[in-house]
């Protein structure tokens, strides 16, 4: 350990000196606070015994010196017995601890036993702190589920190839995120960027958007103008609810996929184009290909790299961290003071079912933030949100109605078994038998009536 011991006491400064220095430390000694701030911008120190009447500067201005420069280097005051006040002061303004002069060197071992405990504690810290936001966040997601532990392992892999990437999912998911992640741990990441919602752009509109157009190829084409799809060129294309688009559009951009090339409106010449392109879409593509209106061919073309992101309800683990993500940021936002959210609030935003996904929690947190009048959240300011009600309708089975109810709890637990017979009111053994009787799966509504 580096240590420095700054005291006006040559006595002081040689007795700590020779002690430490058997002991196997580095150490140095400095006779006013001046010297000792000229020794720390050299030489990174961990621990600085500081006495509290030196001329010039004493030592608690020595102490807040350090702590604004250094917040790591720990500093122990020295202090006689007639100035205890100024000690408490200083451990108030951040010191470690304090020693009493005179003092015995069984005195010194101790303070020296609790600093190695402190320095280990904070190693660990800091340690865990690094794990944990290694694991809850993966370039701006935030998650530390297994579903998306699962999909941060993939962005990782999928991102270093040109993949084409089909990202599924319900809307407000976090699609889009995920889409900007993998262009941003790819060999493309300091080129475009360009992401289209398809859902949101006429079908006309949509060909011009992409394919850009030549002057006078349609009323209202005063100048030429590149499409998204040359703008992109080197980069990523995110195509977000690639199942609105016309099966013409999936032709026109299947042969693009293929060919490298597109041609714009009102041209015969063709243009090269190099982009990687990343597509999403909450509608169920399996379906539209069977109700035709979905080219199977394009499907498998886009469909090279499939990643299907969990709804909310399923991640249920991830909710704390997306609130309190979130309230950080709409505090920020509204210059709003509130501190935290309250356990019972928690524990509704938990309980809730979330059909709009993270896009709804952070509108729910924004609303609950706003409205507050405390600096906490309580649960009375989330009483907009009703938890789901499974419906009766006539001539529902009875067996139905209880295969419904189950995998109702289930999905509103992540299907966590232990919690999910503790709502039910049945033990885990029941629970099981009644899983397989149904034939529920997580994920999905039960084989048989859906």
């Amino acid at each position: 350990m580096q240590i420095m011991i700054v005291d006006d006491e040559k006595i002081i400064r040689e007795s700590f000196f020779y002690w430490f220095q058997k002991s196997g430390h580095k150490v140095a000694t400095a006779a006013s606070g001046d010297e000792a701030l000229a020794k720390l911008e050299e030489t990174p120190f961990d621990l600085l015994f500081v006495d509290i009447k030196m001329p010039g500067m004493n030592g608690i201005e020595l102490l807040a010196s350090v702590k604004a420069t250094y917040p790591e280097t720990l500093v122990i005051i020295i202090t006689a017995y007639g100035s205890i006040e100024s000690a408490v002061q200083a451990m108030k303004s951040g010191a470690t601890d304090y020693l009493l002069k005179p003092f015995k060197p069984d005195q010194l071992s101790l303070v020296m036993a609790k600093v190695v405990q402190q320095q280990k504690q904070q190693s660990e810290y800091n340690y865990l702190k690094g794990r944990l936001e290694k694991i809850t966040r993966f370039d701006n997601i935030i998650g530390q589920s297994a579903p998306m532990t699962t999909i941060f392992e993939m962005i990782a892999e999928v991102a270093v190839t040109d993949a084409t990437v089909l990202l599924t999912g319900e809307t407000g998911t976090g699609k889009e995120l995920i889409a900007k992640a993998i262009h941003a741990k790819s060999p493309r990441a300091n080129l475009p960027f360009i992401a289209i919602n398809c859902g949101a752009i006429p079908d006309t509109l949509l060909e011009s958007e992409l394919f850009g157009h030549q002057k006078g190829a349609y009323t209202g084409a005063v100048q030429e103008r590149k499409g998204f799809l040359e703008v992109v060129n080197g980069g990523t294309l995110f195509l977000d609810e690639v199942g609105e688009i016309s099966p013409k559009m999936q032709v026109d951009l299947l042969r693009v996929l293929e060919e490298k090339r597109i041609t714009r409106l009102g041209s015969r010449q063709p243009v090269a184009v190099d982009f990687r392109l990343v597509t999403a879409t909450s509608r169920n593509l399996d379906a539209s290909i069977n109700a035709g209106d979905f080219r199977e061919d394009f499907y498998y073309r886009i469909n090279v790299i499939r990643i299907e992101i969990p709804p909310l309800r399923q991640r249920r683990e991830d909710i704390r961290l997306l609130a309190d993500h979130f309230l950080k940021k709409c505090c920020h936002e509204t210059t709003k003071r509130v501190d935290h959210i309250s356990p019972q609030a928690f524990s509704r935003l938990e309980a809730y079912g979330w059909p709009g996904n993270i896009r709804e929690l952070e509108n729910a947190i924004e609303r609950a933030v706003v409205l507050s009048k405390s600096r906490v959240l309580n649960e009375s300011d989330f009483a907009f949100l009703n938890p789901p009600q499974v419906g009766v309708s006539a001539g529902v089975s009875l067996r139905d109605m209880e295969k419904d109810h189950i995998r109702c709890i289930l999905d509103a637990h992540a299907w966590n078994i232990t919690q999910a017979a503790r709502t039910l009111g049945i033990n885990r053994v029941t629970l099981h038998k009644k899983i397989r009787r149904y034939q529920l799966k997580p994920g999905g509504a039960a084989n048989g009536r859906q």
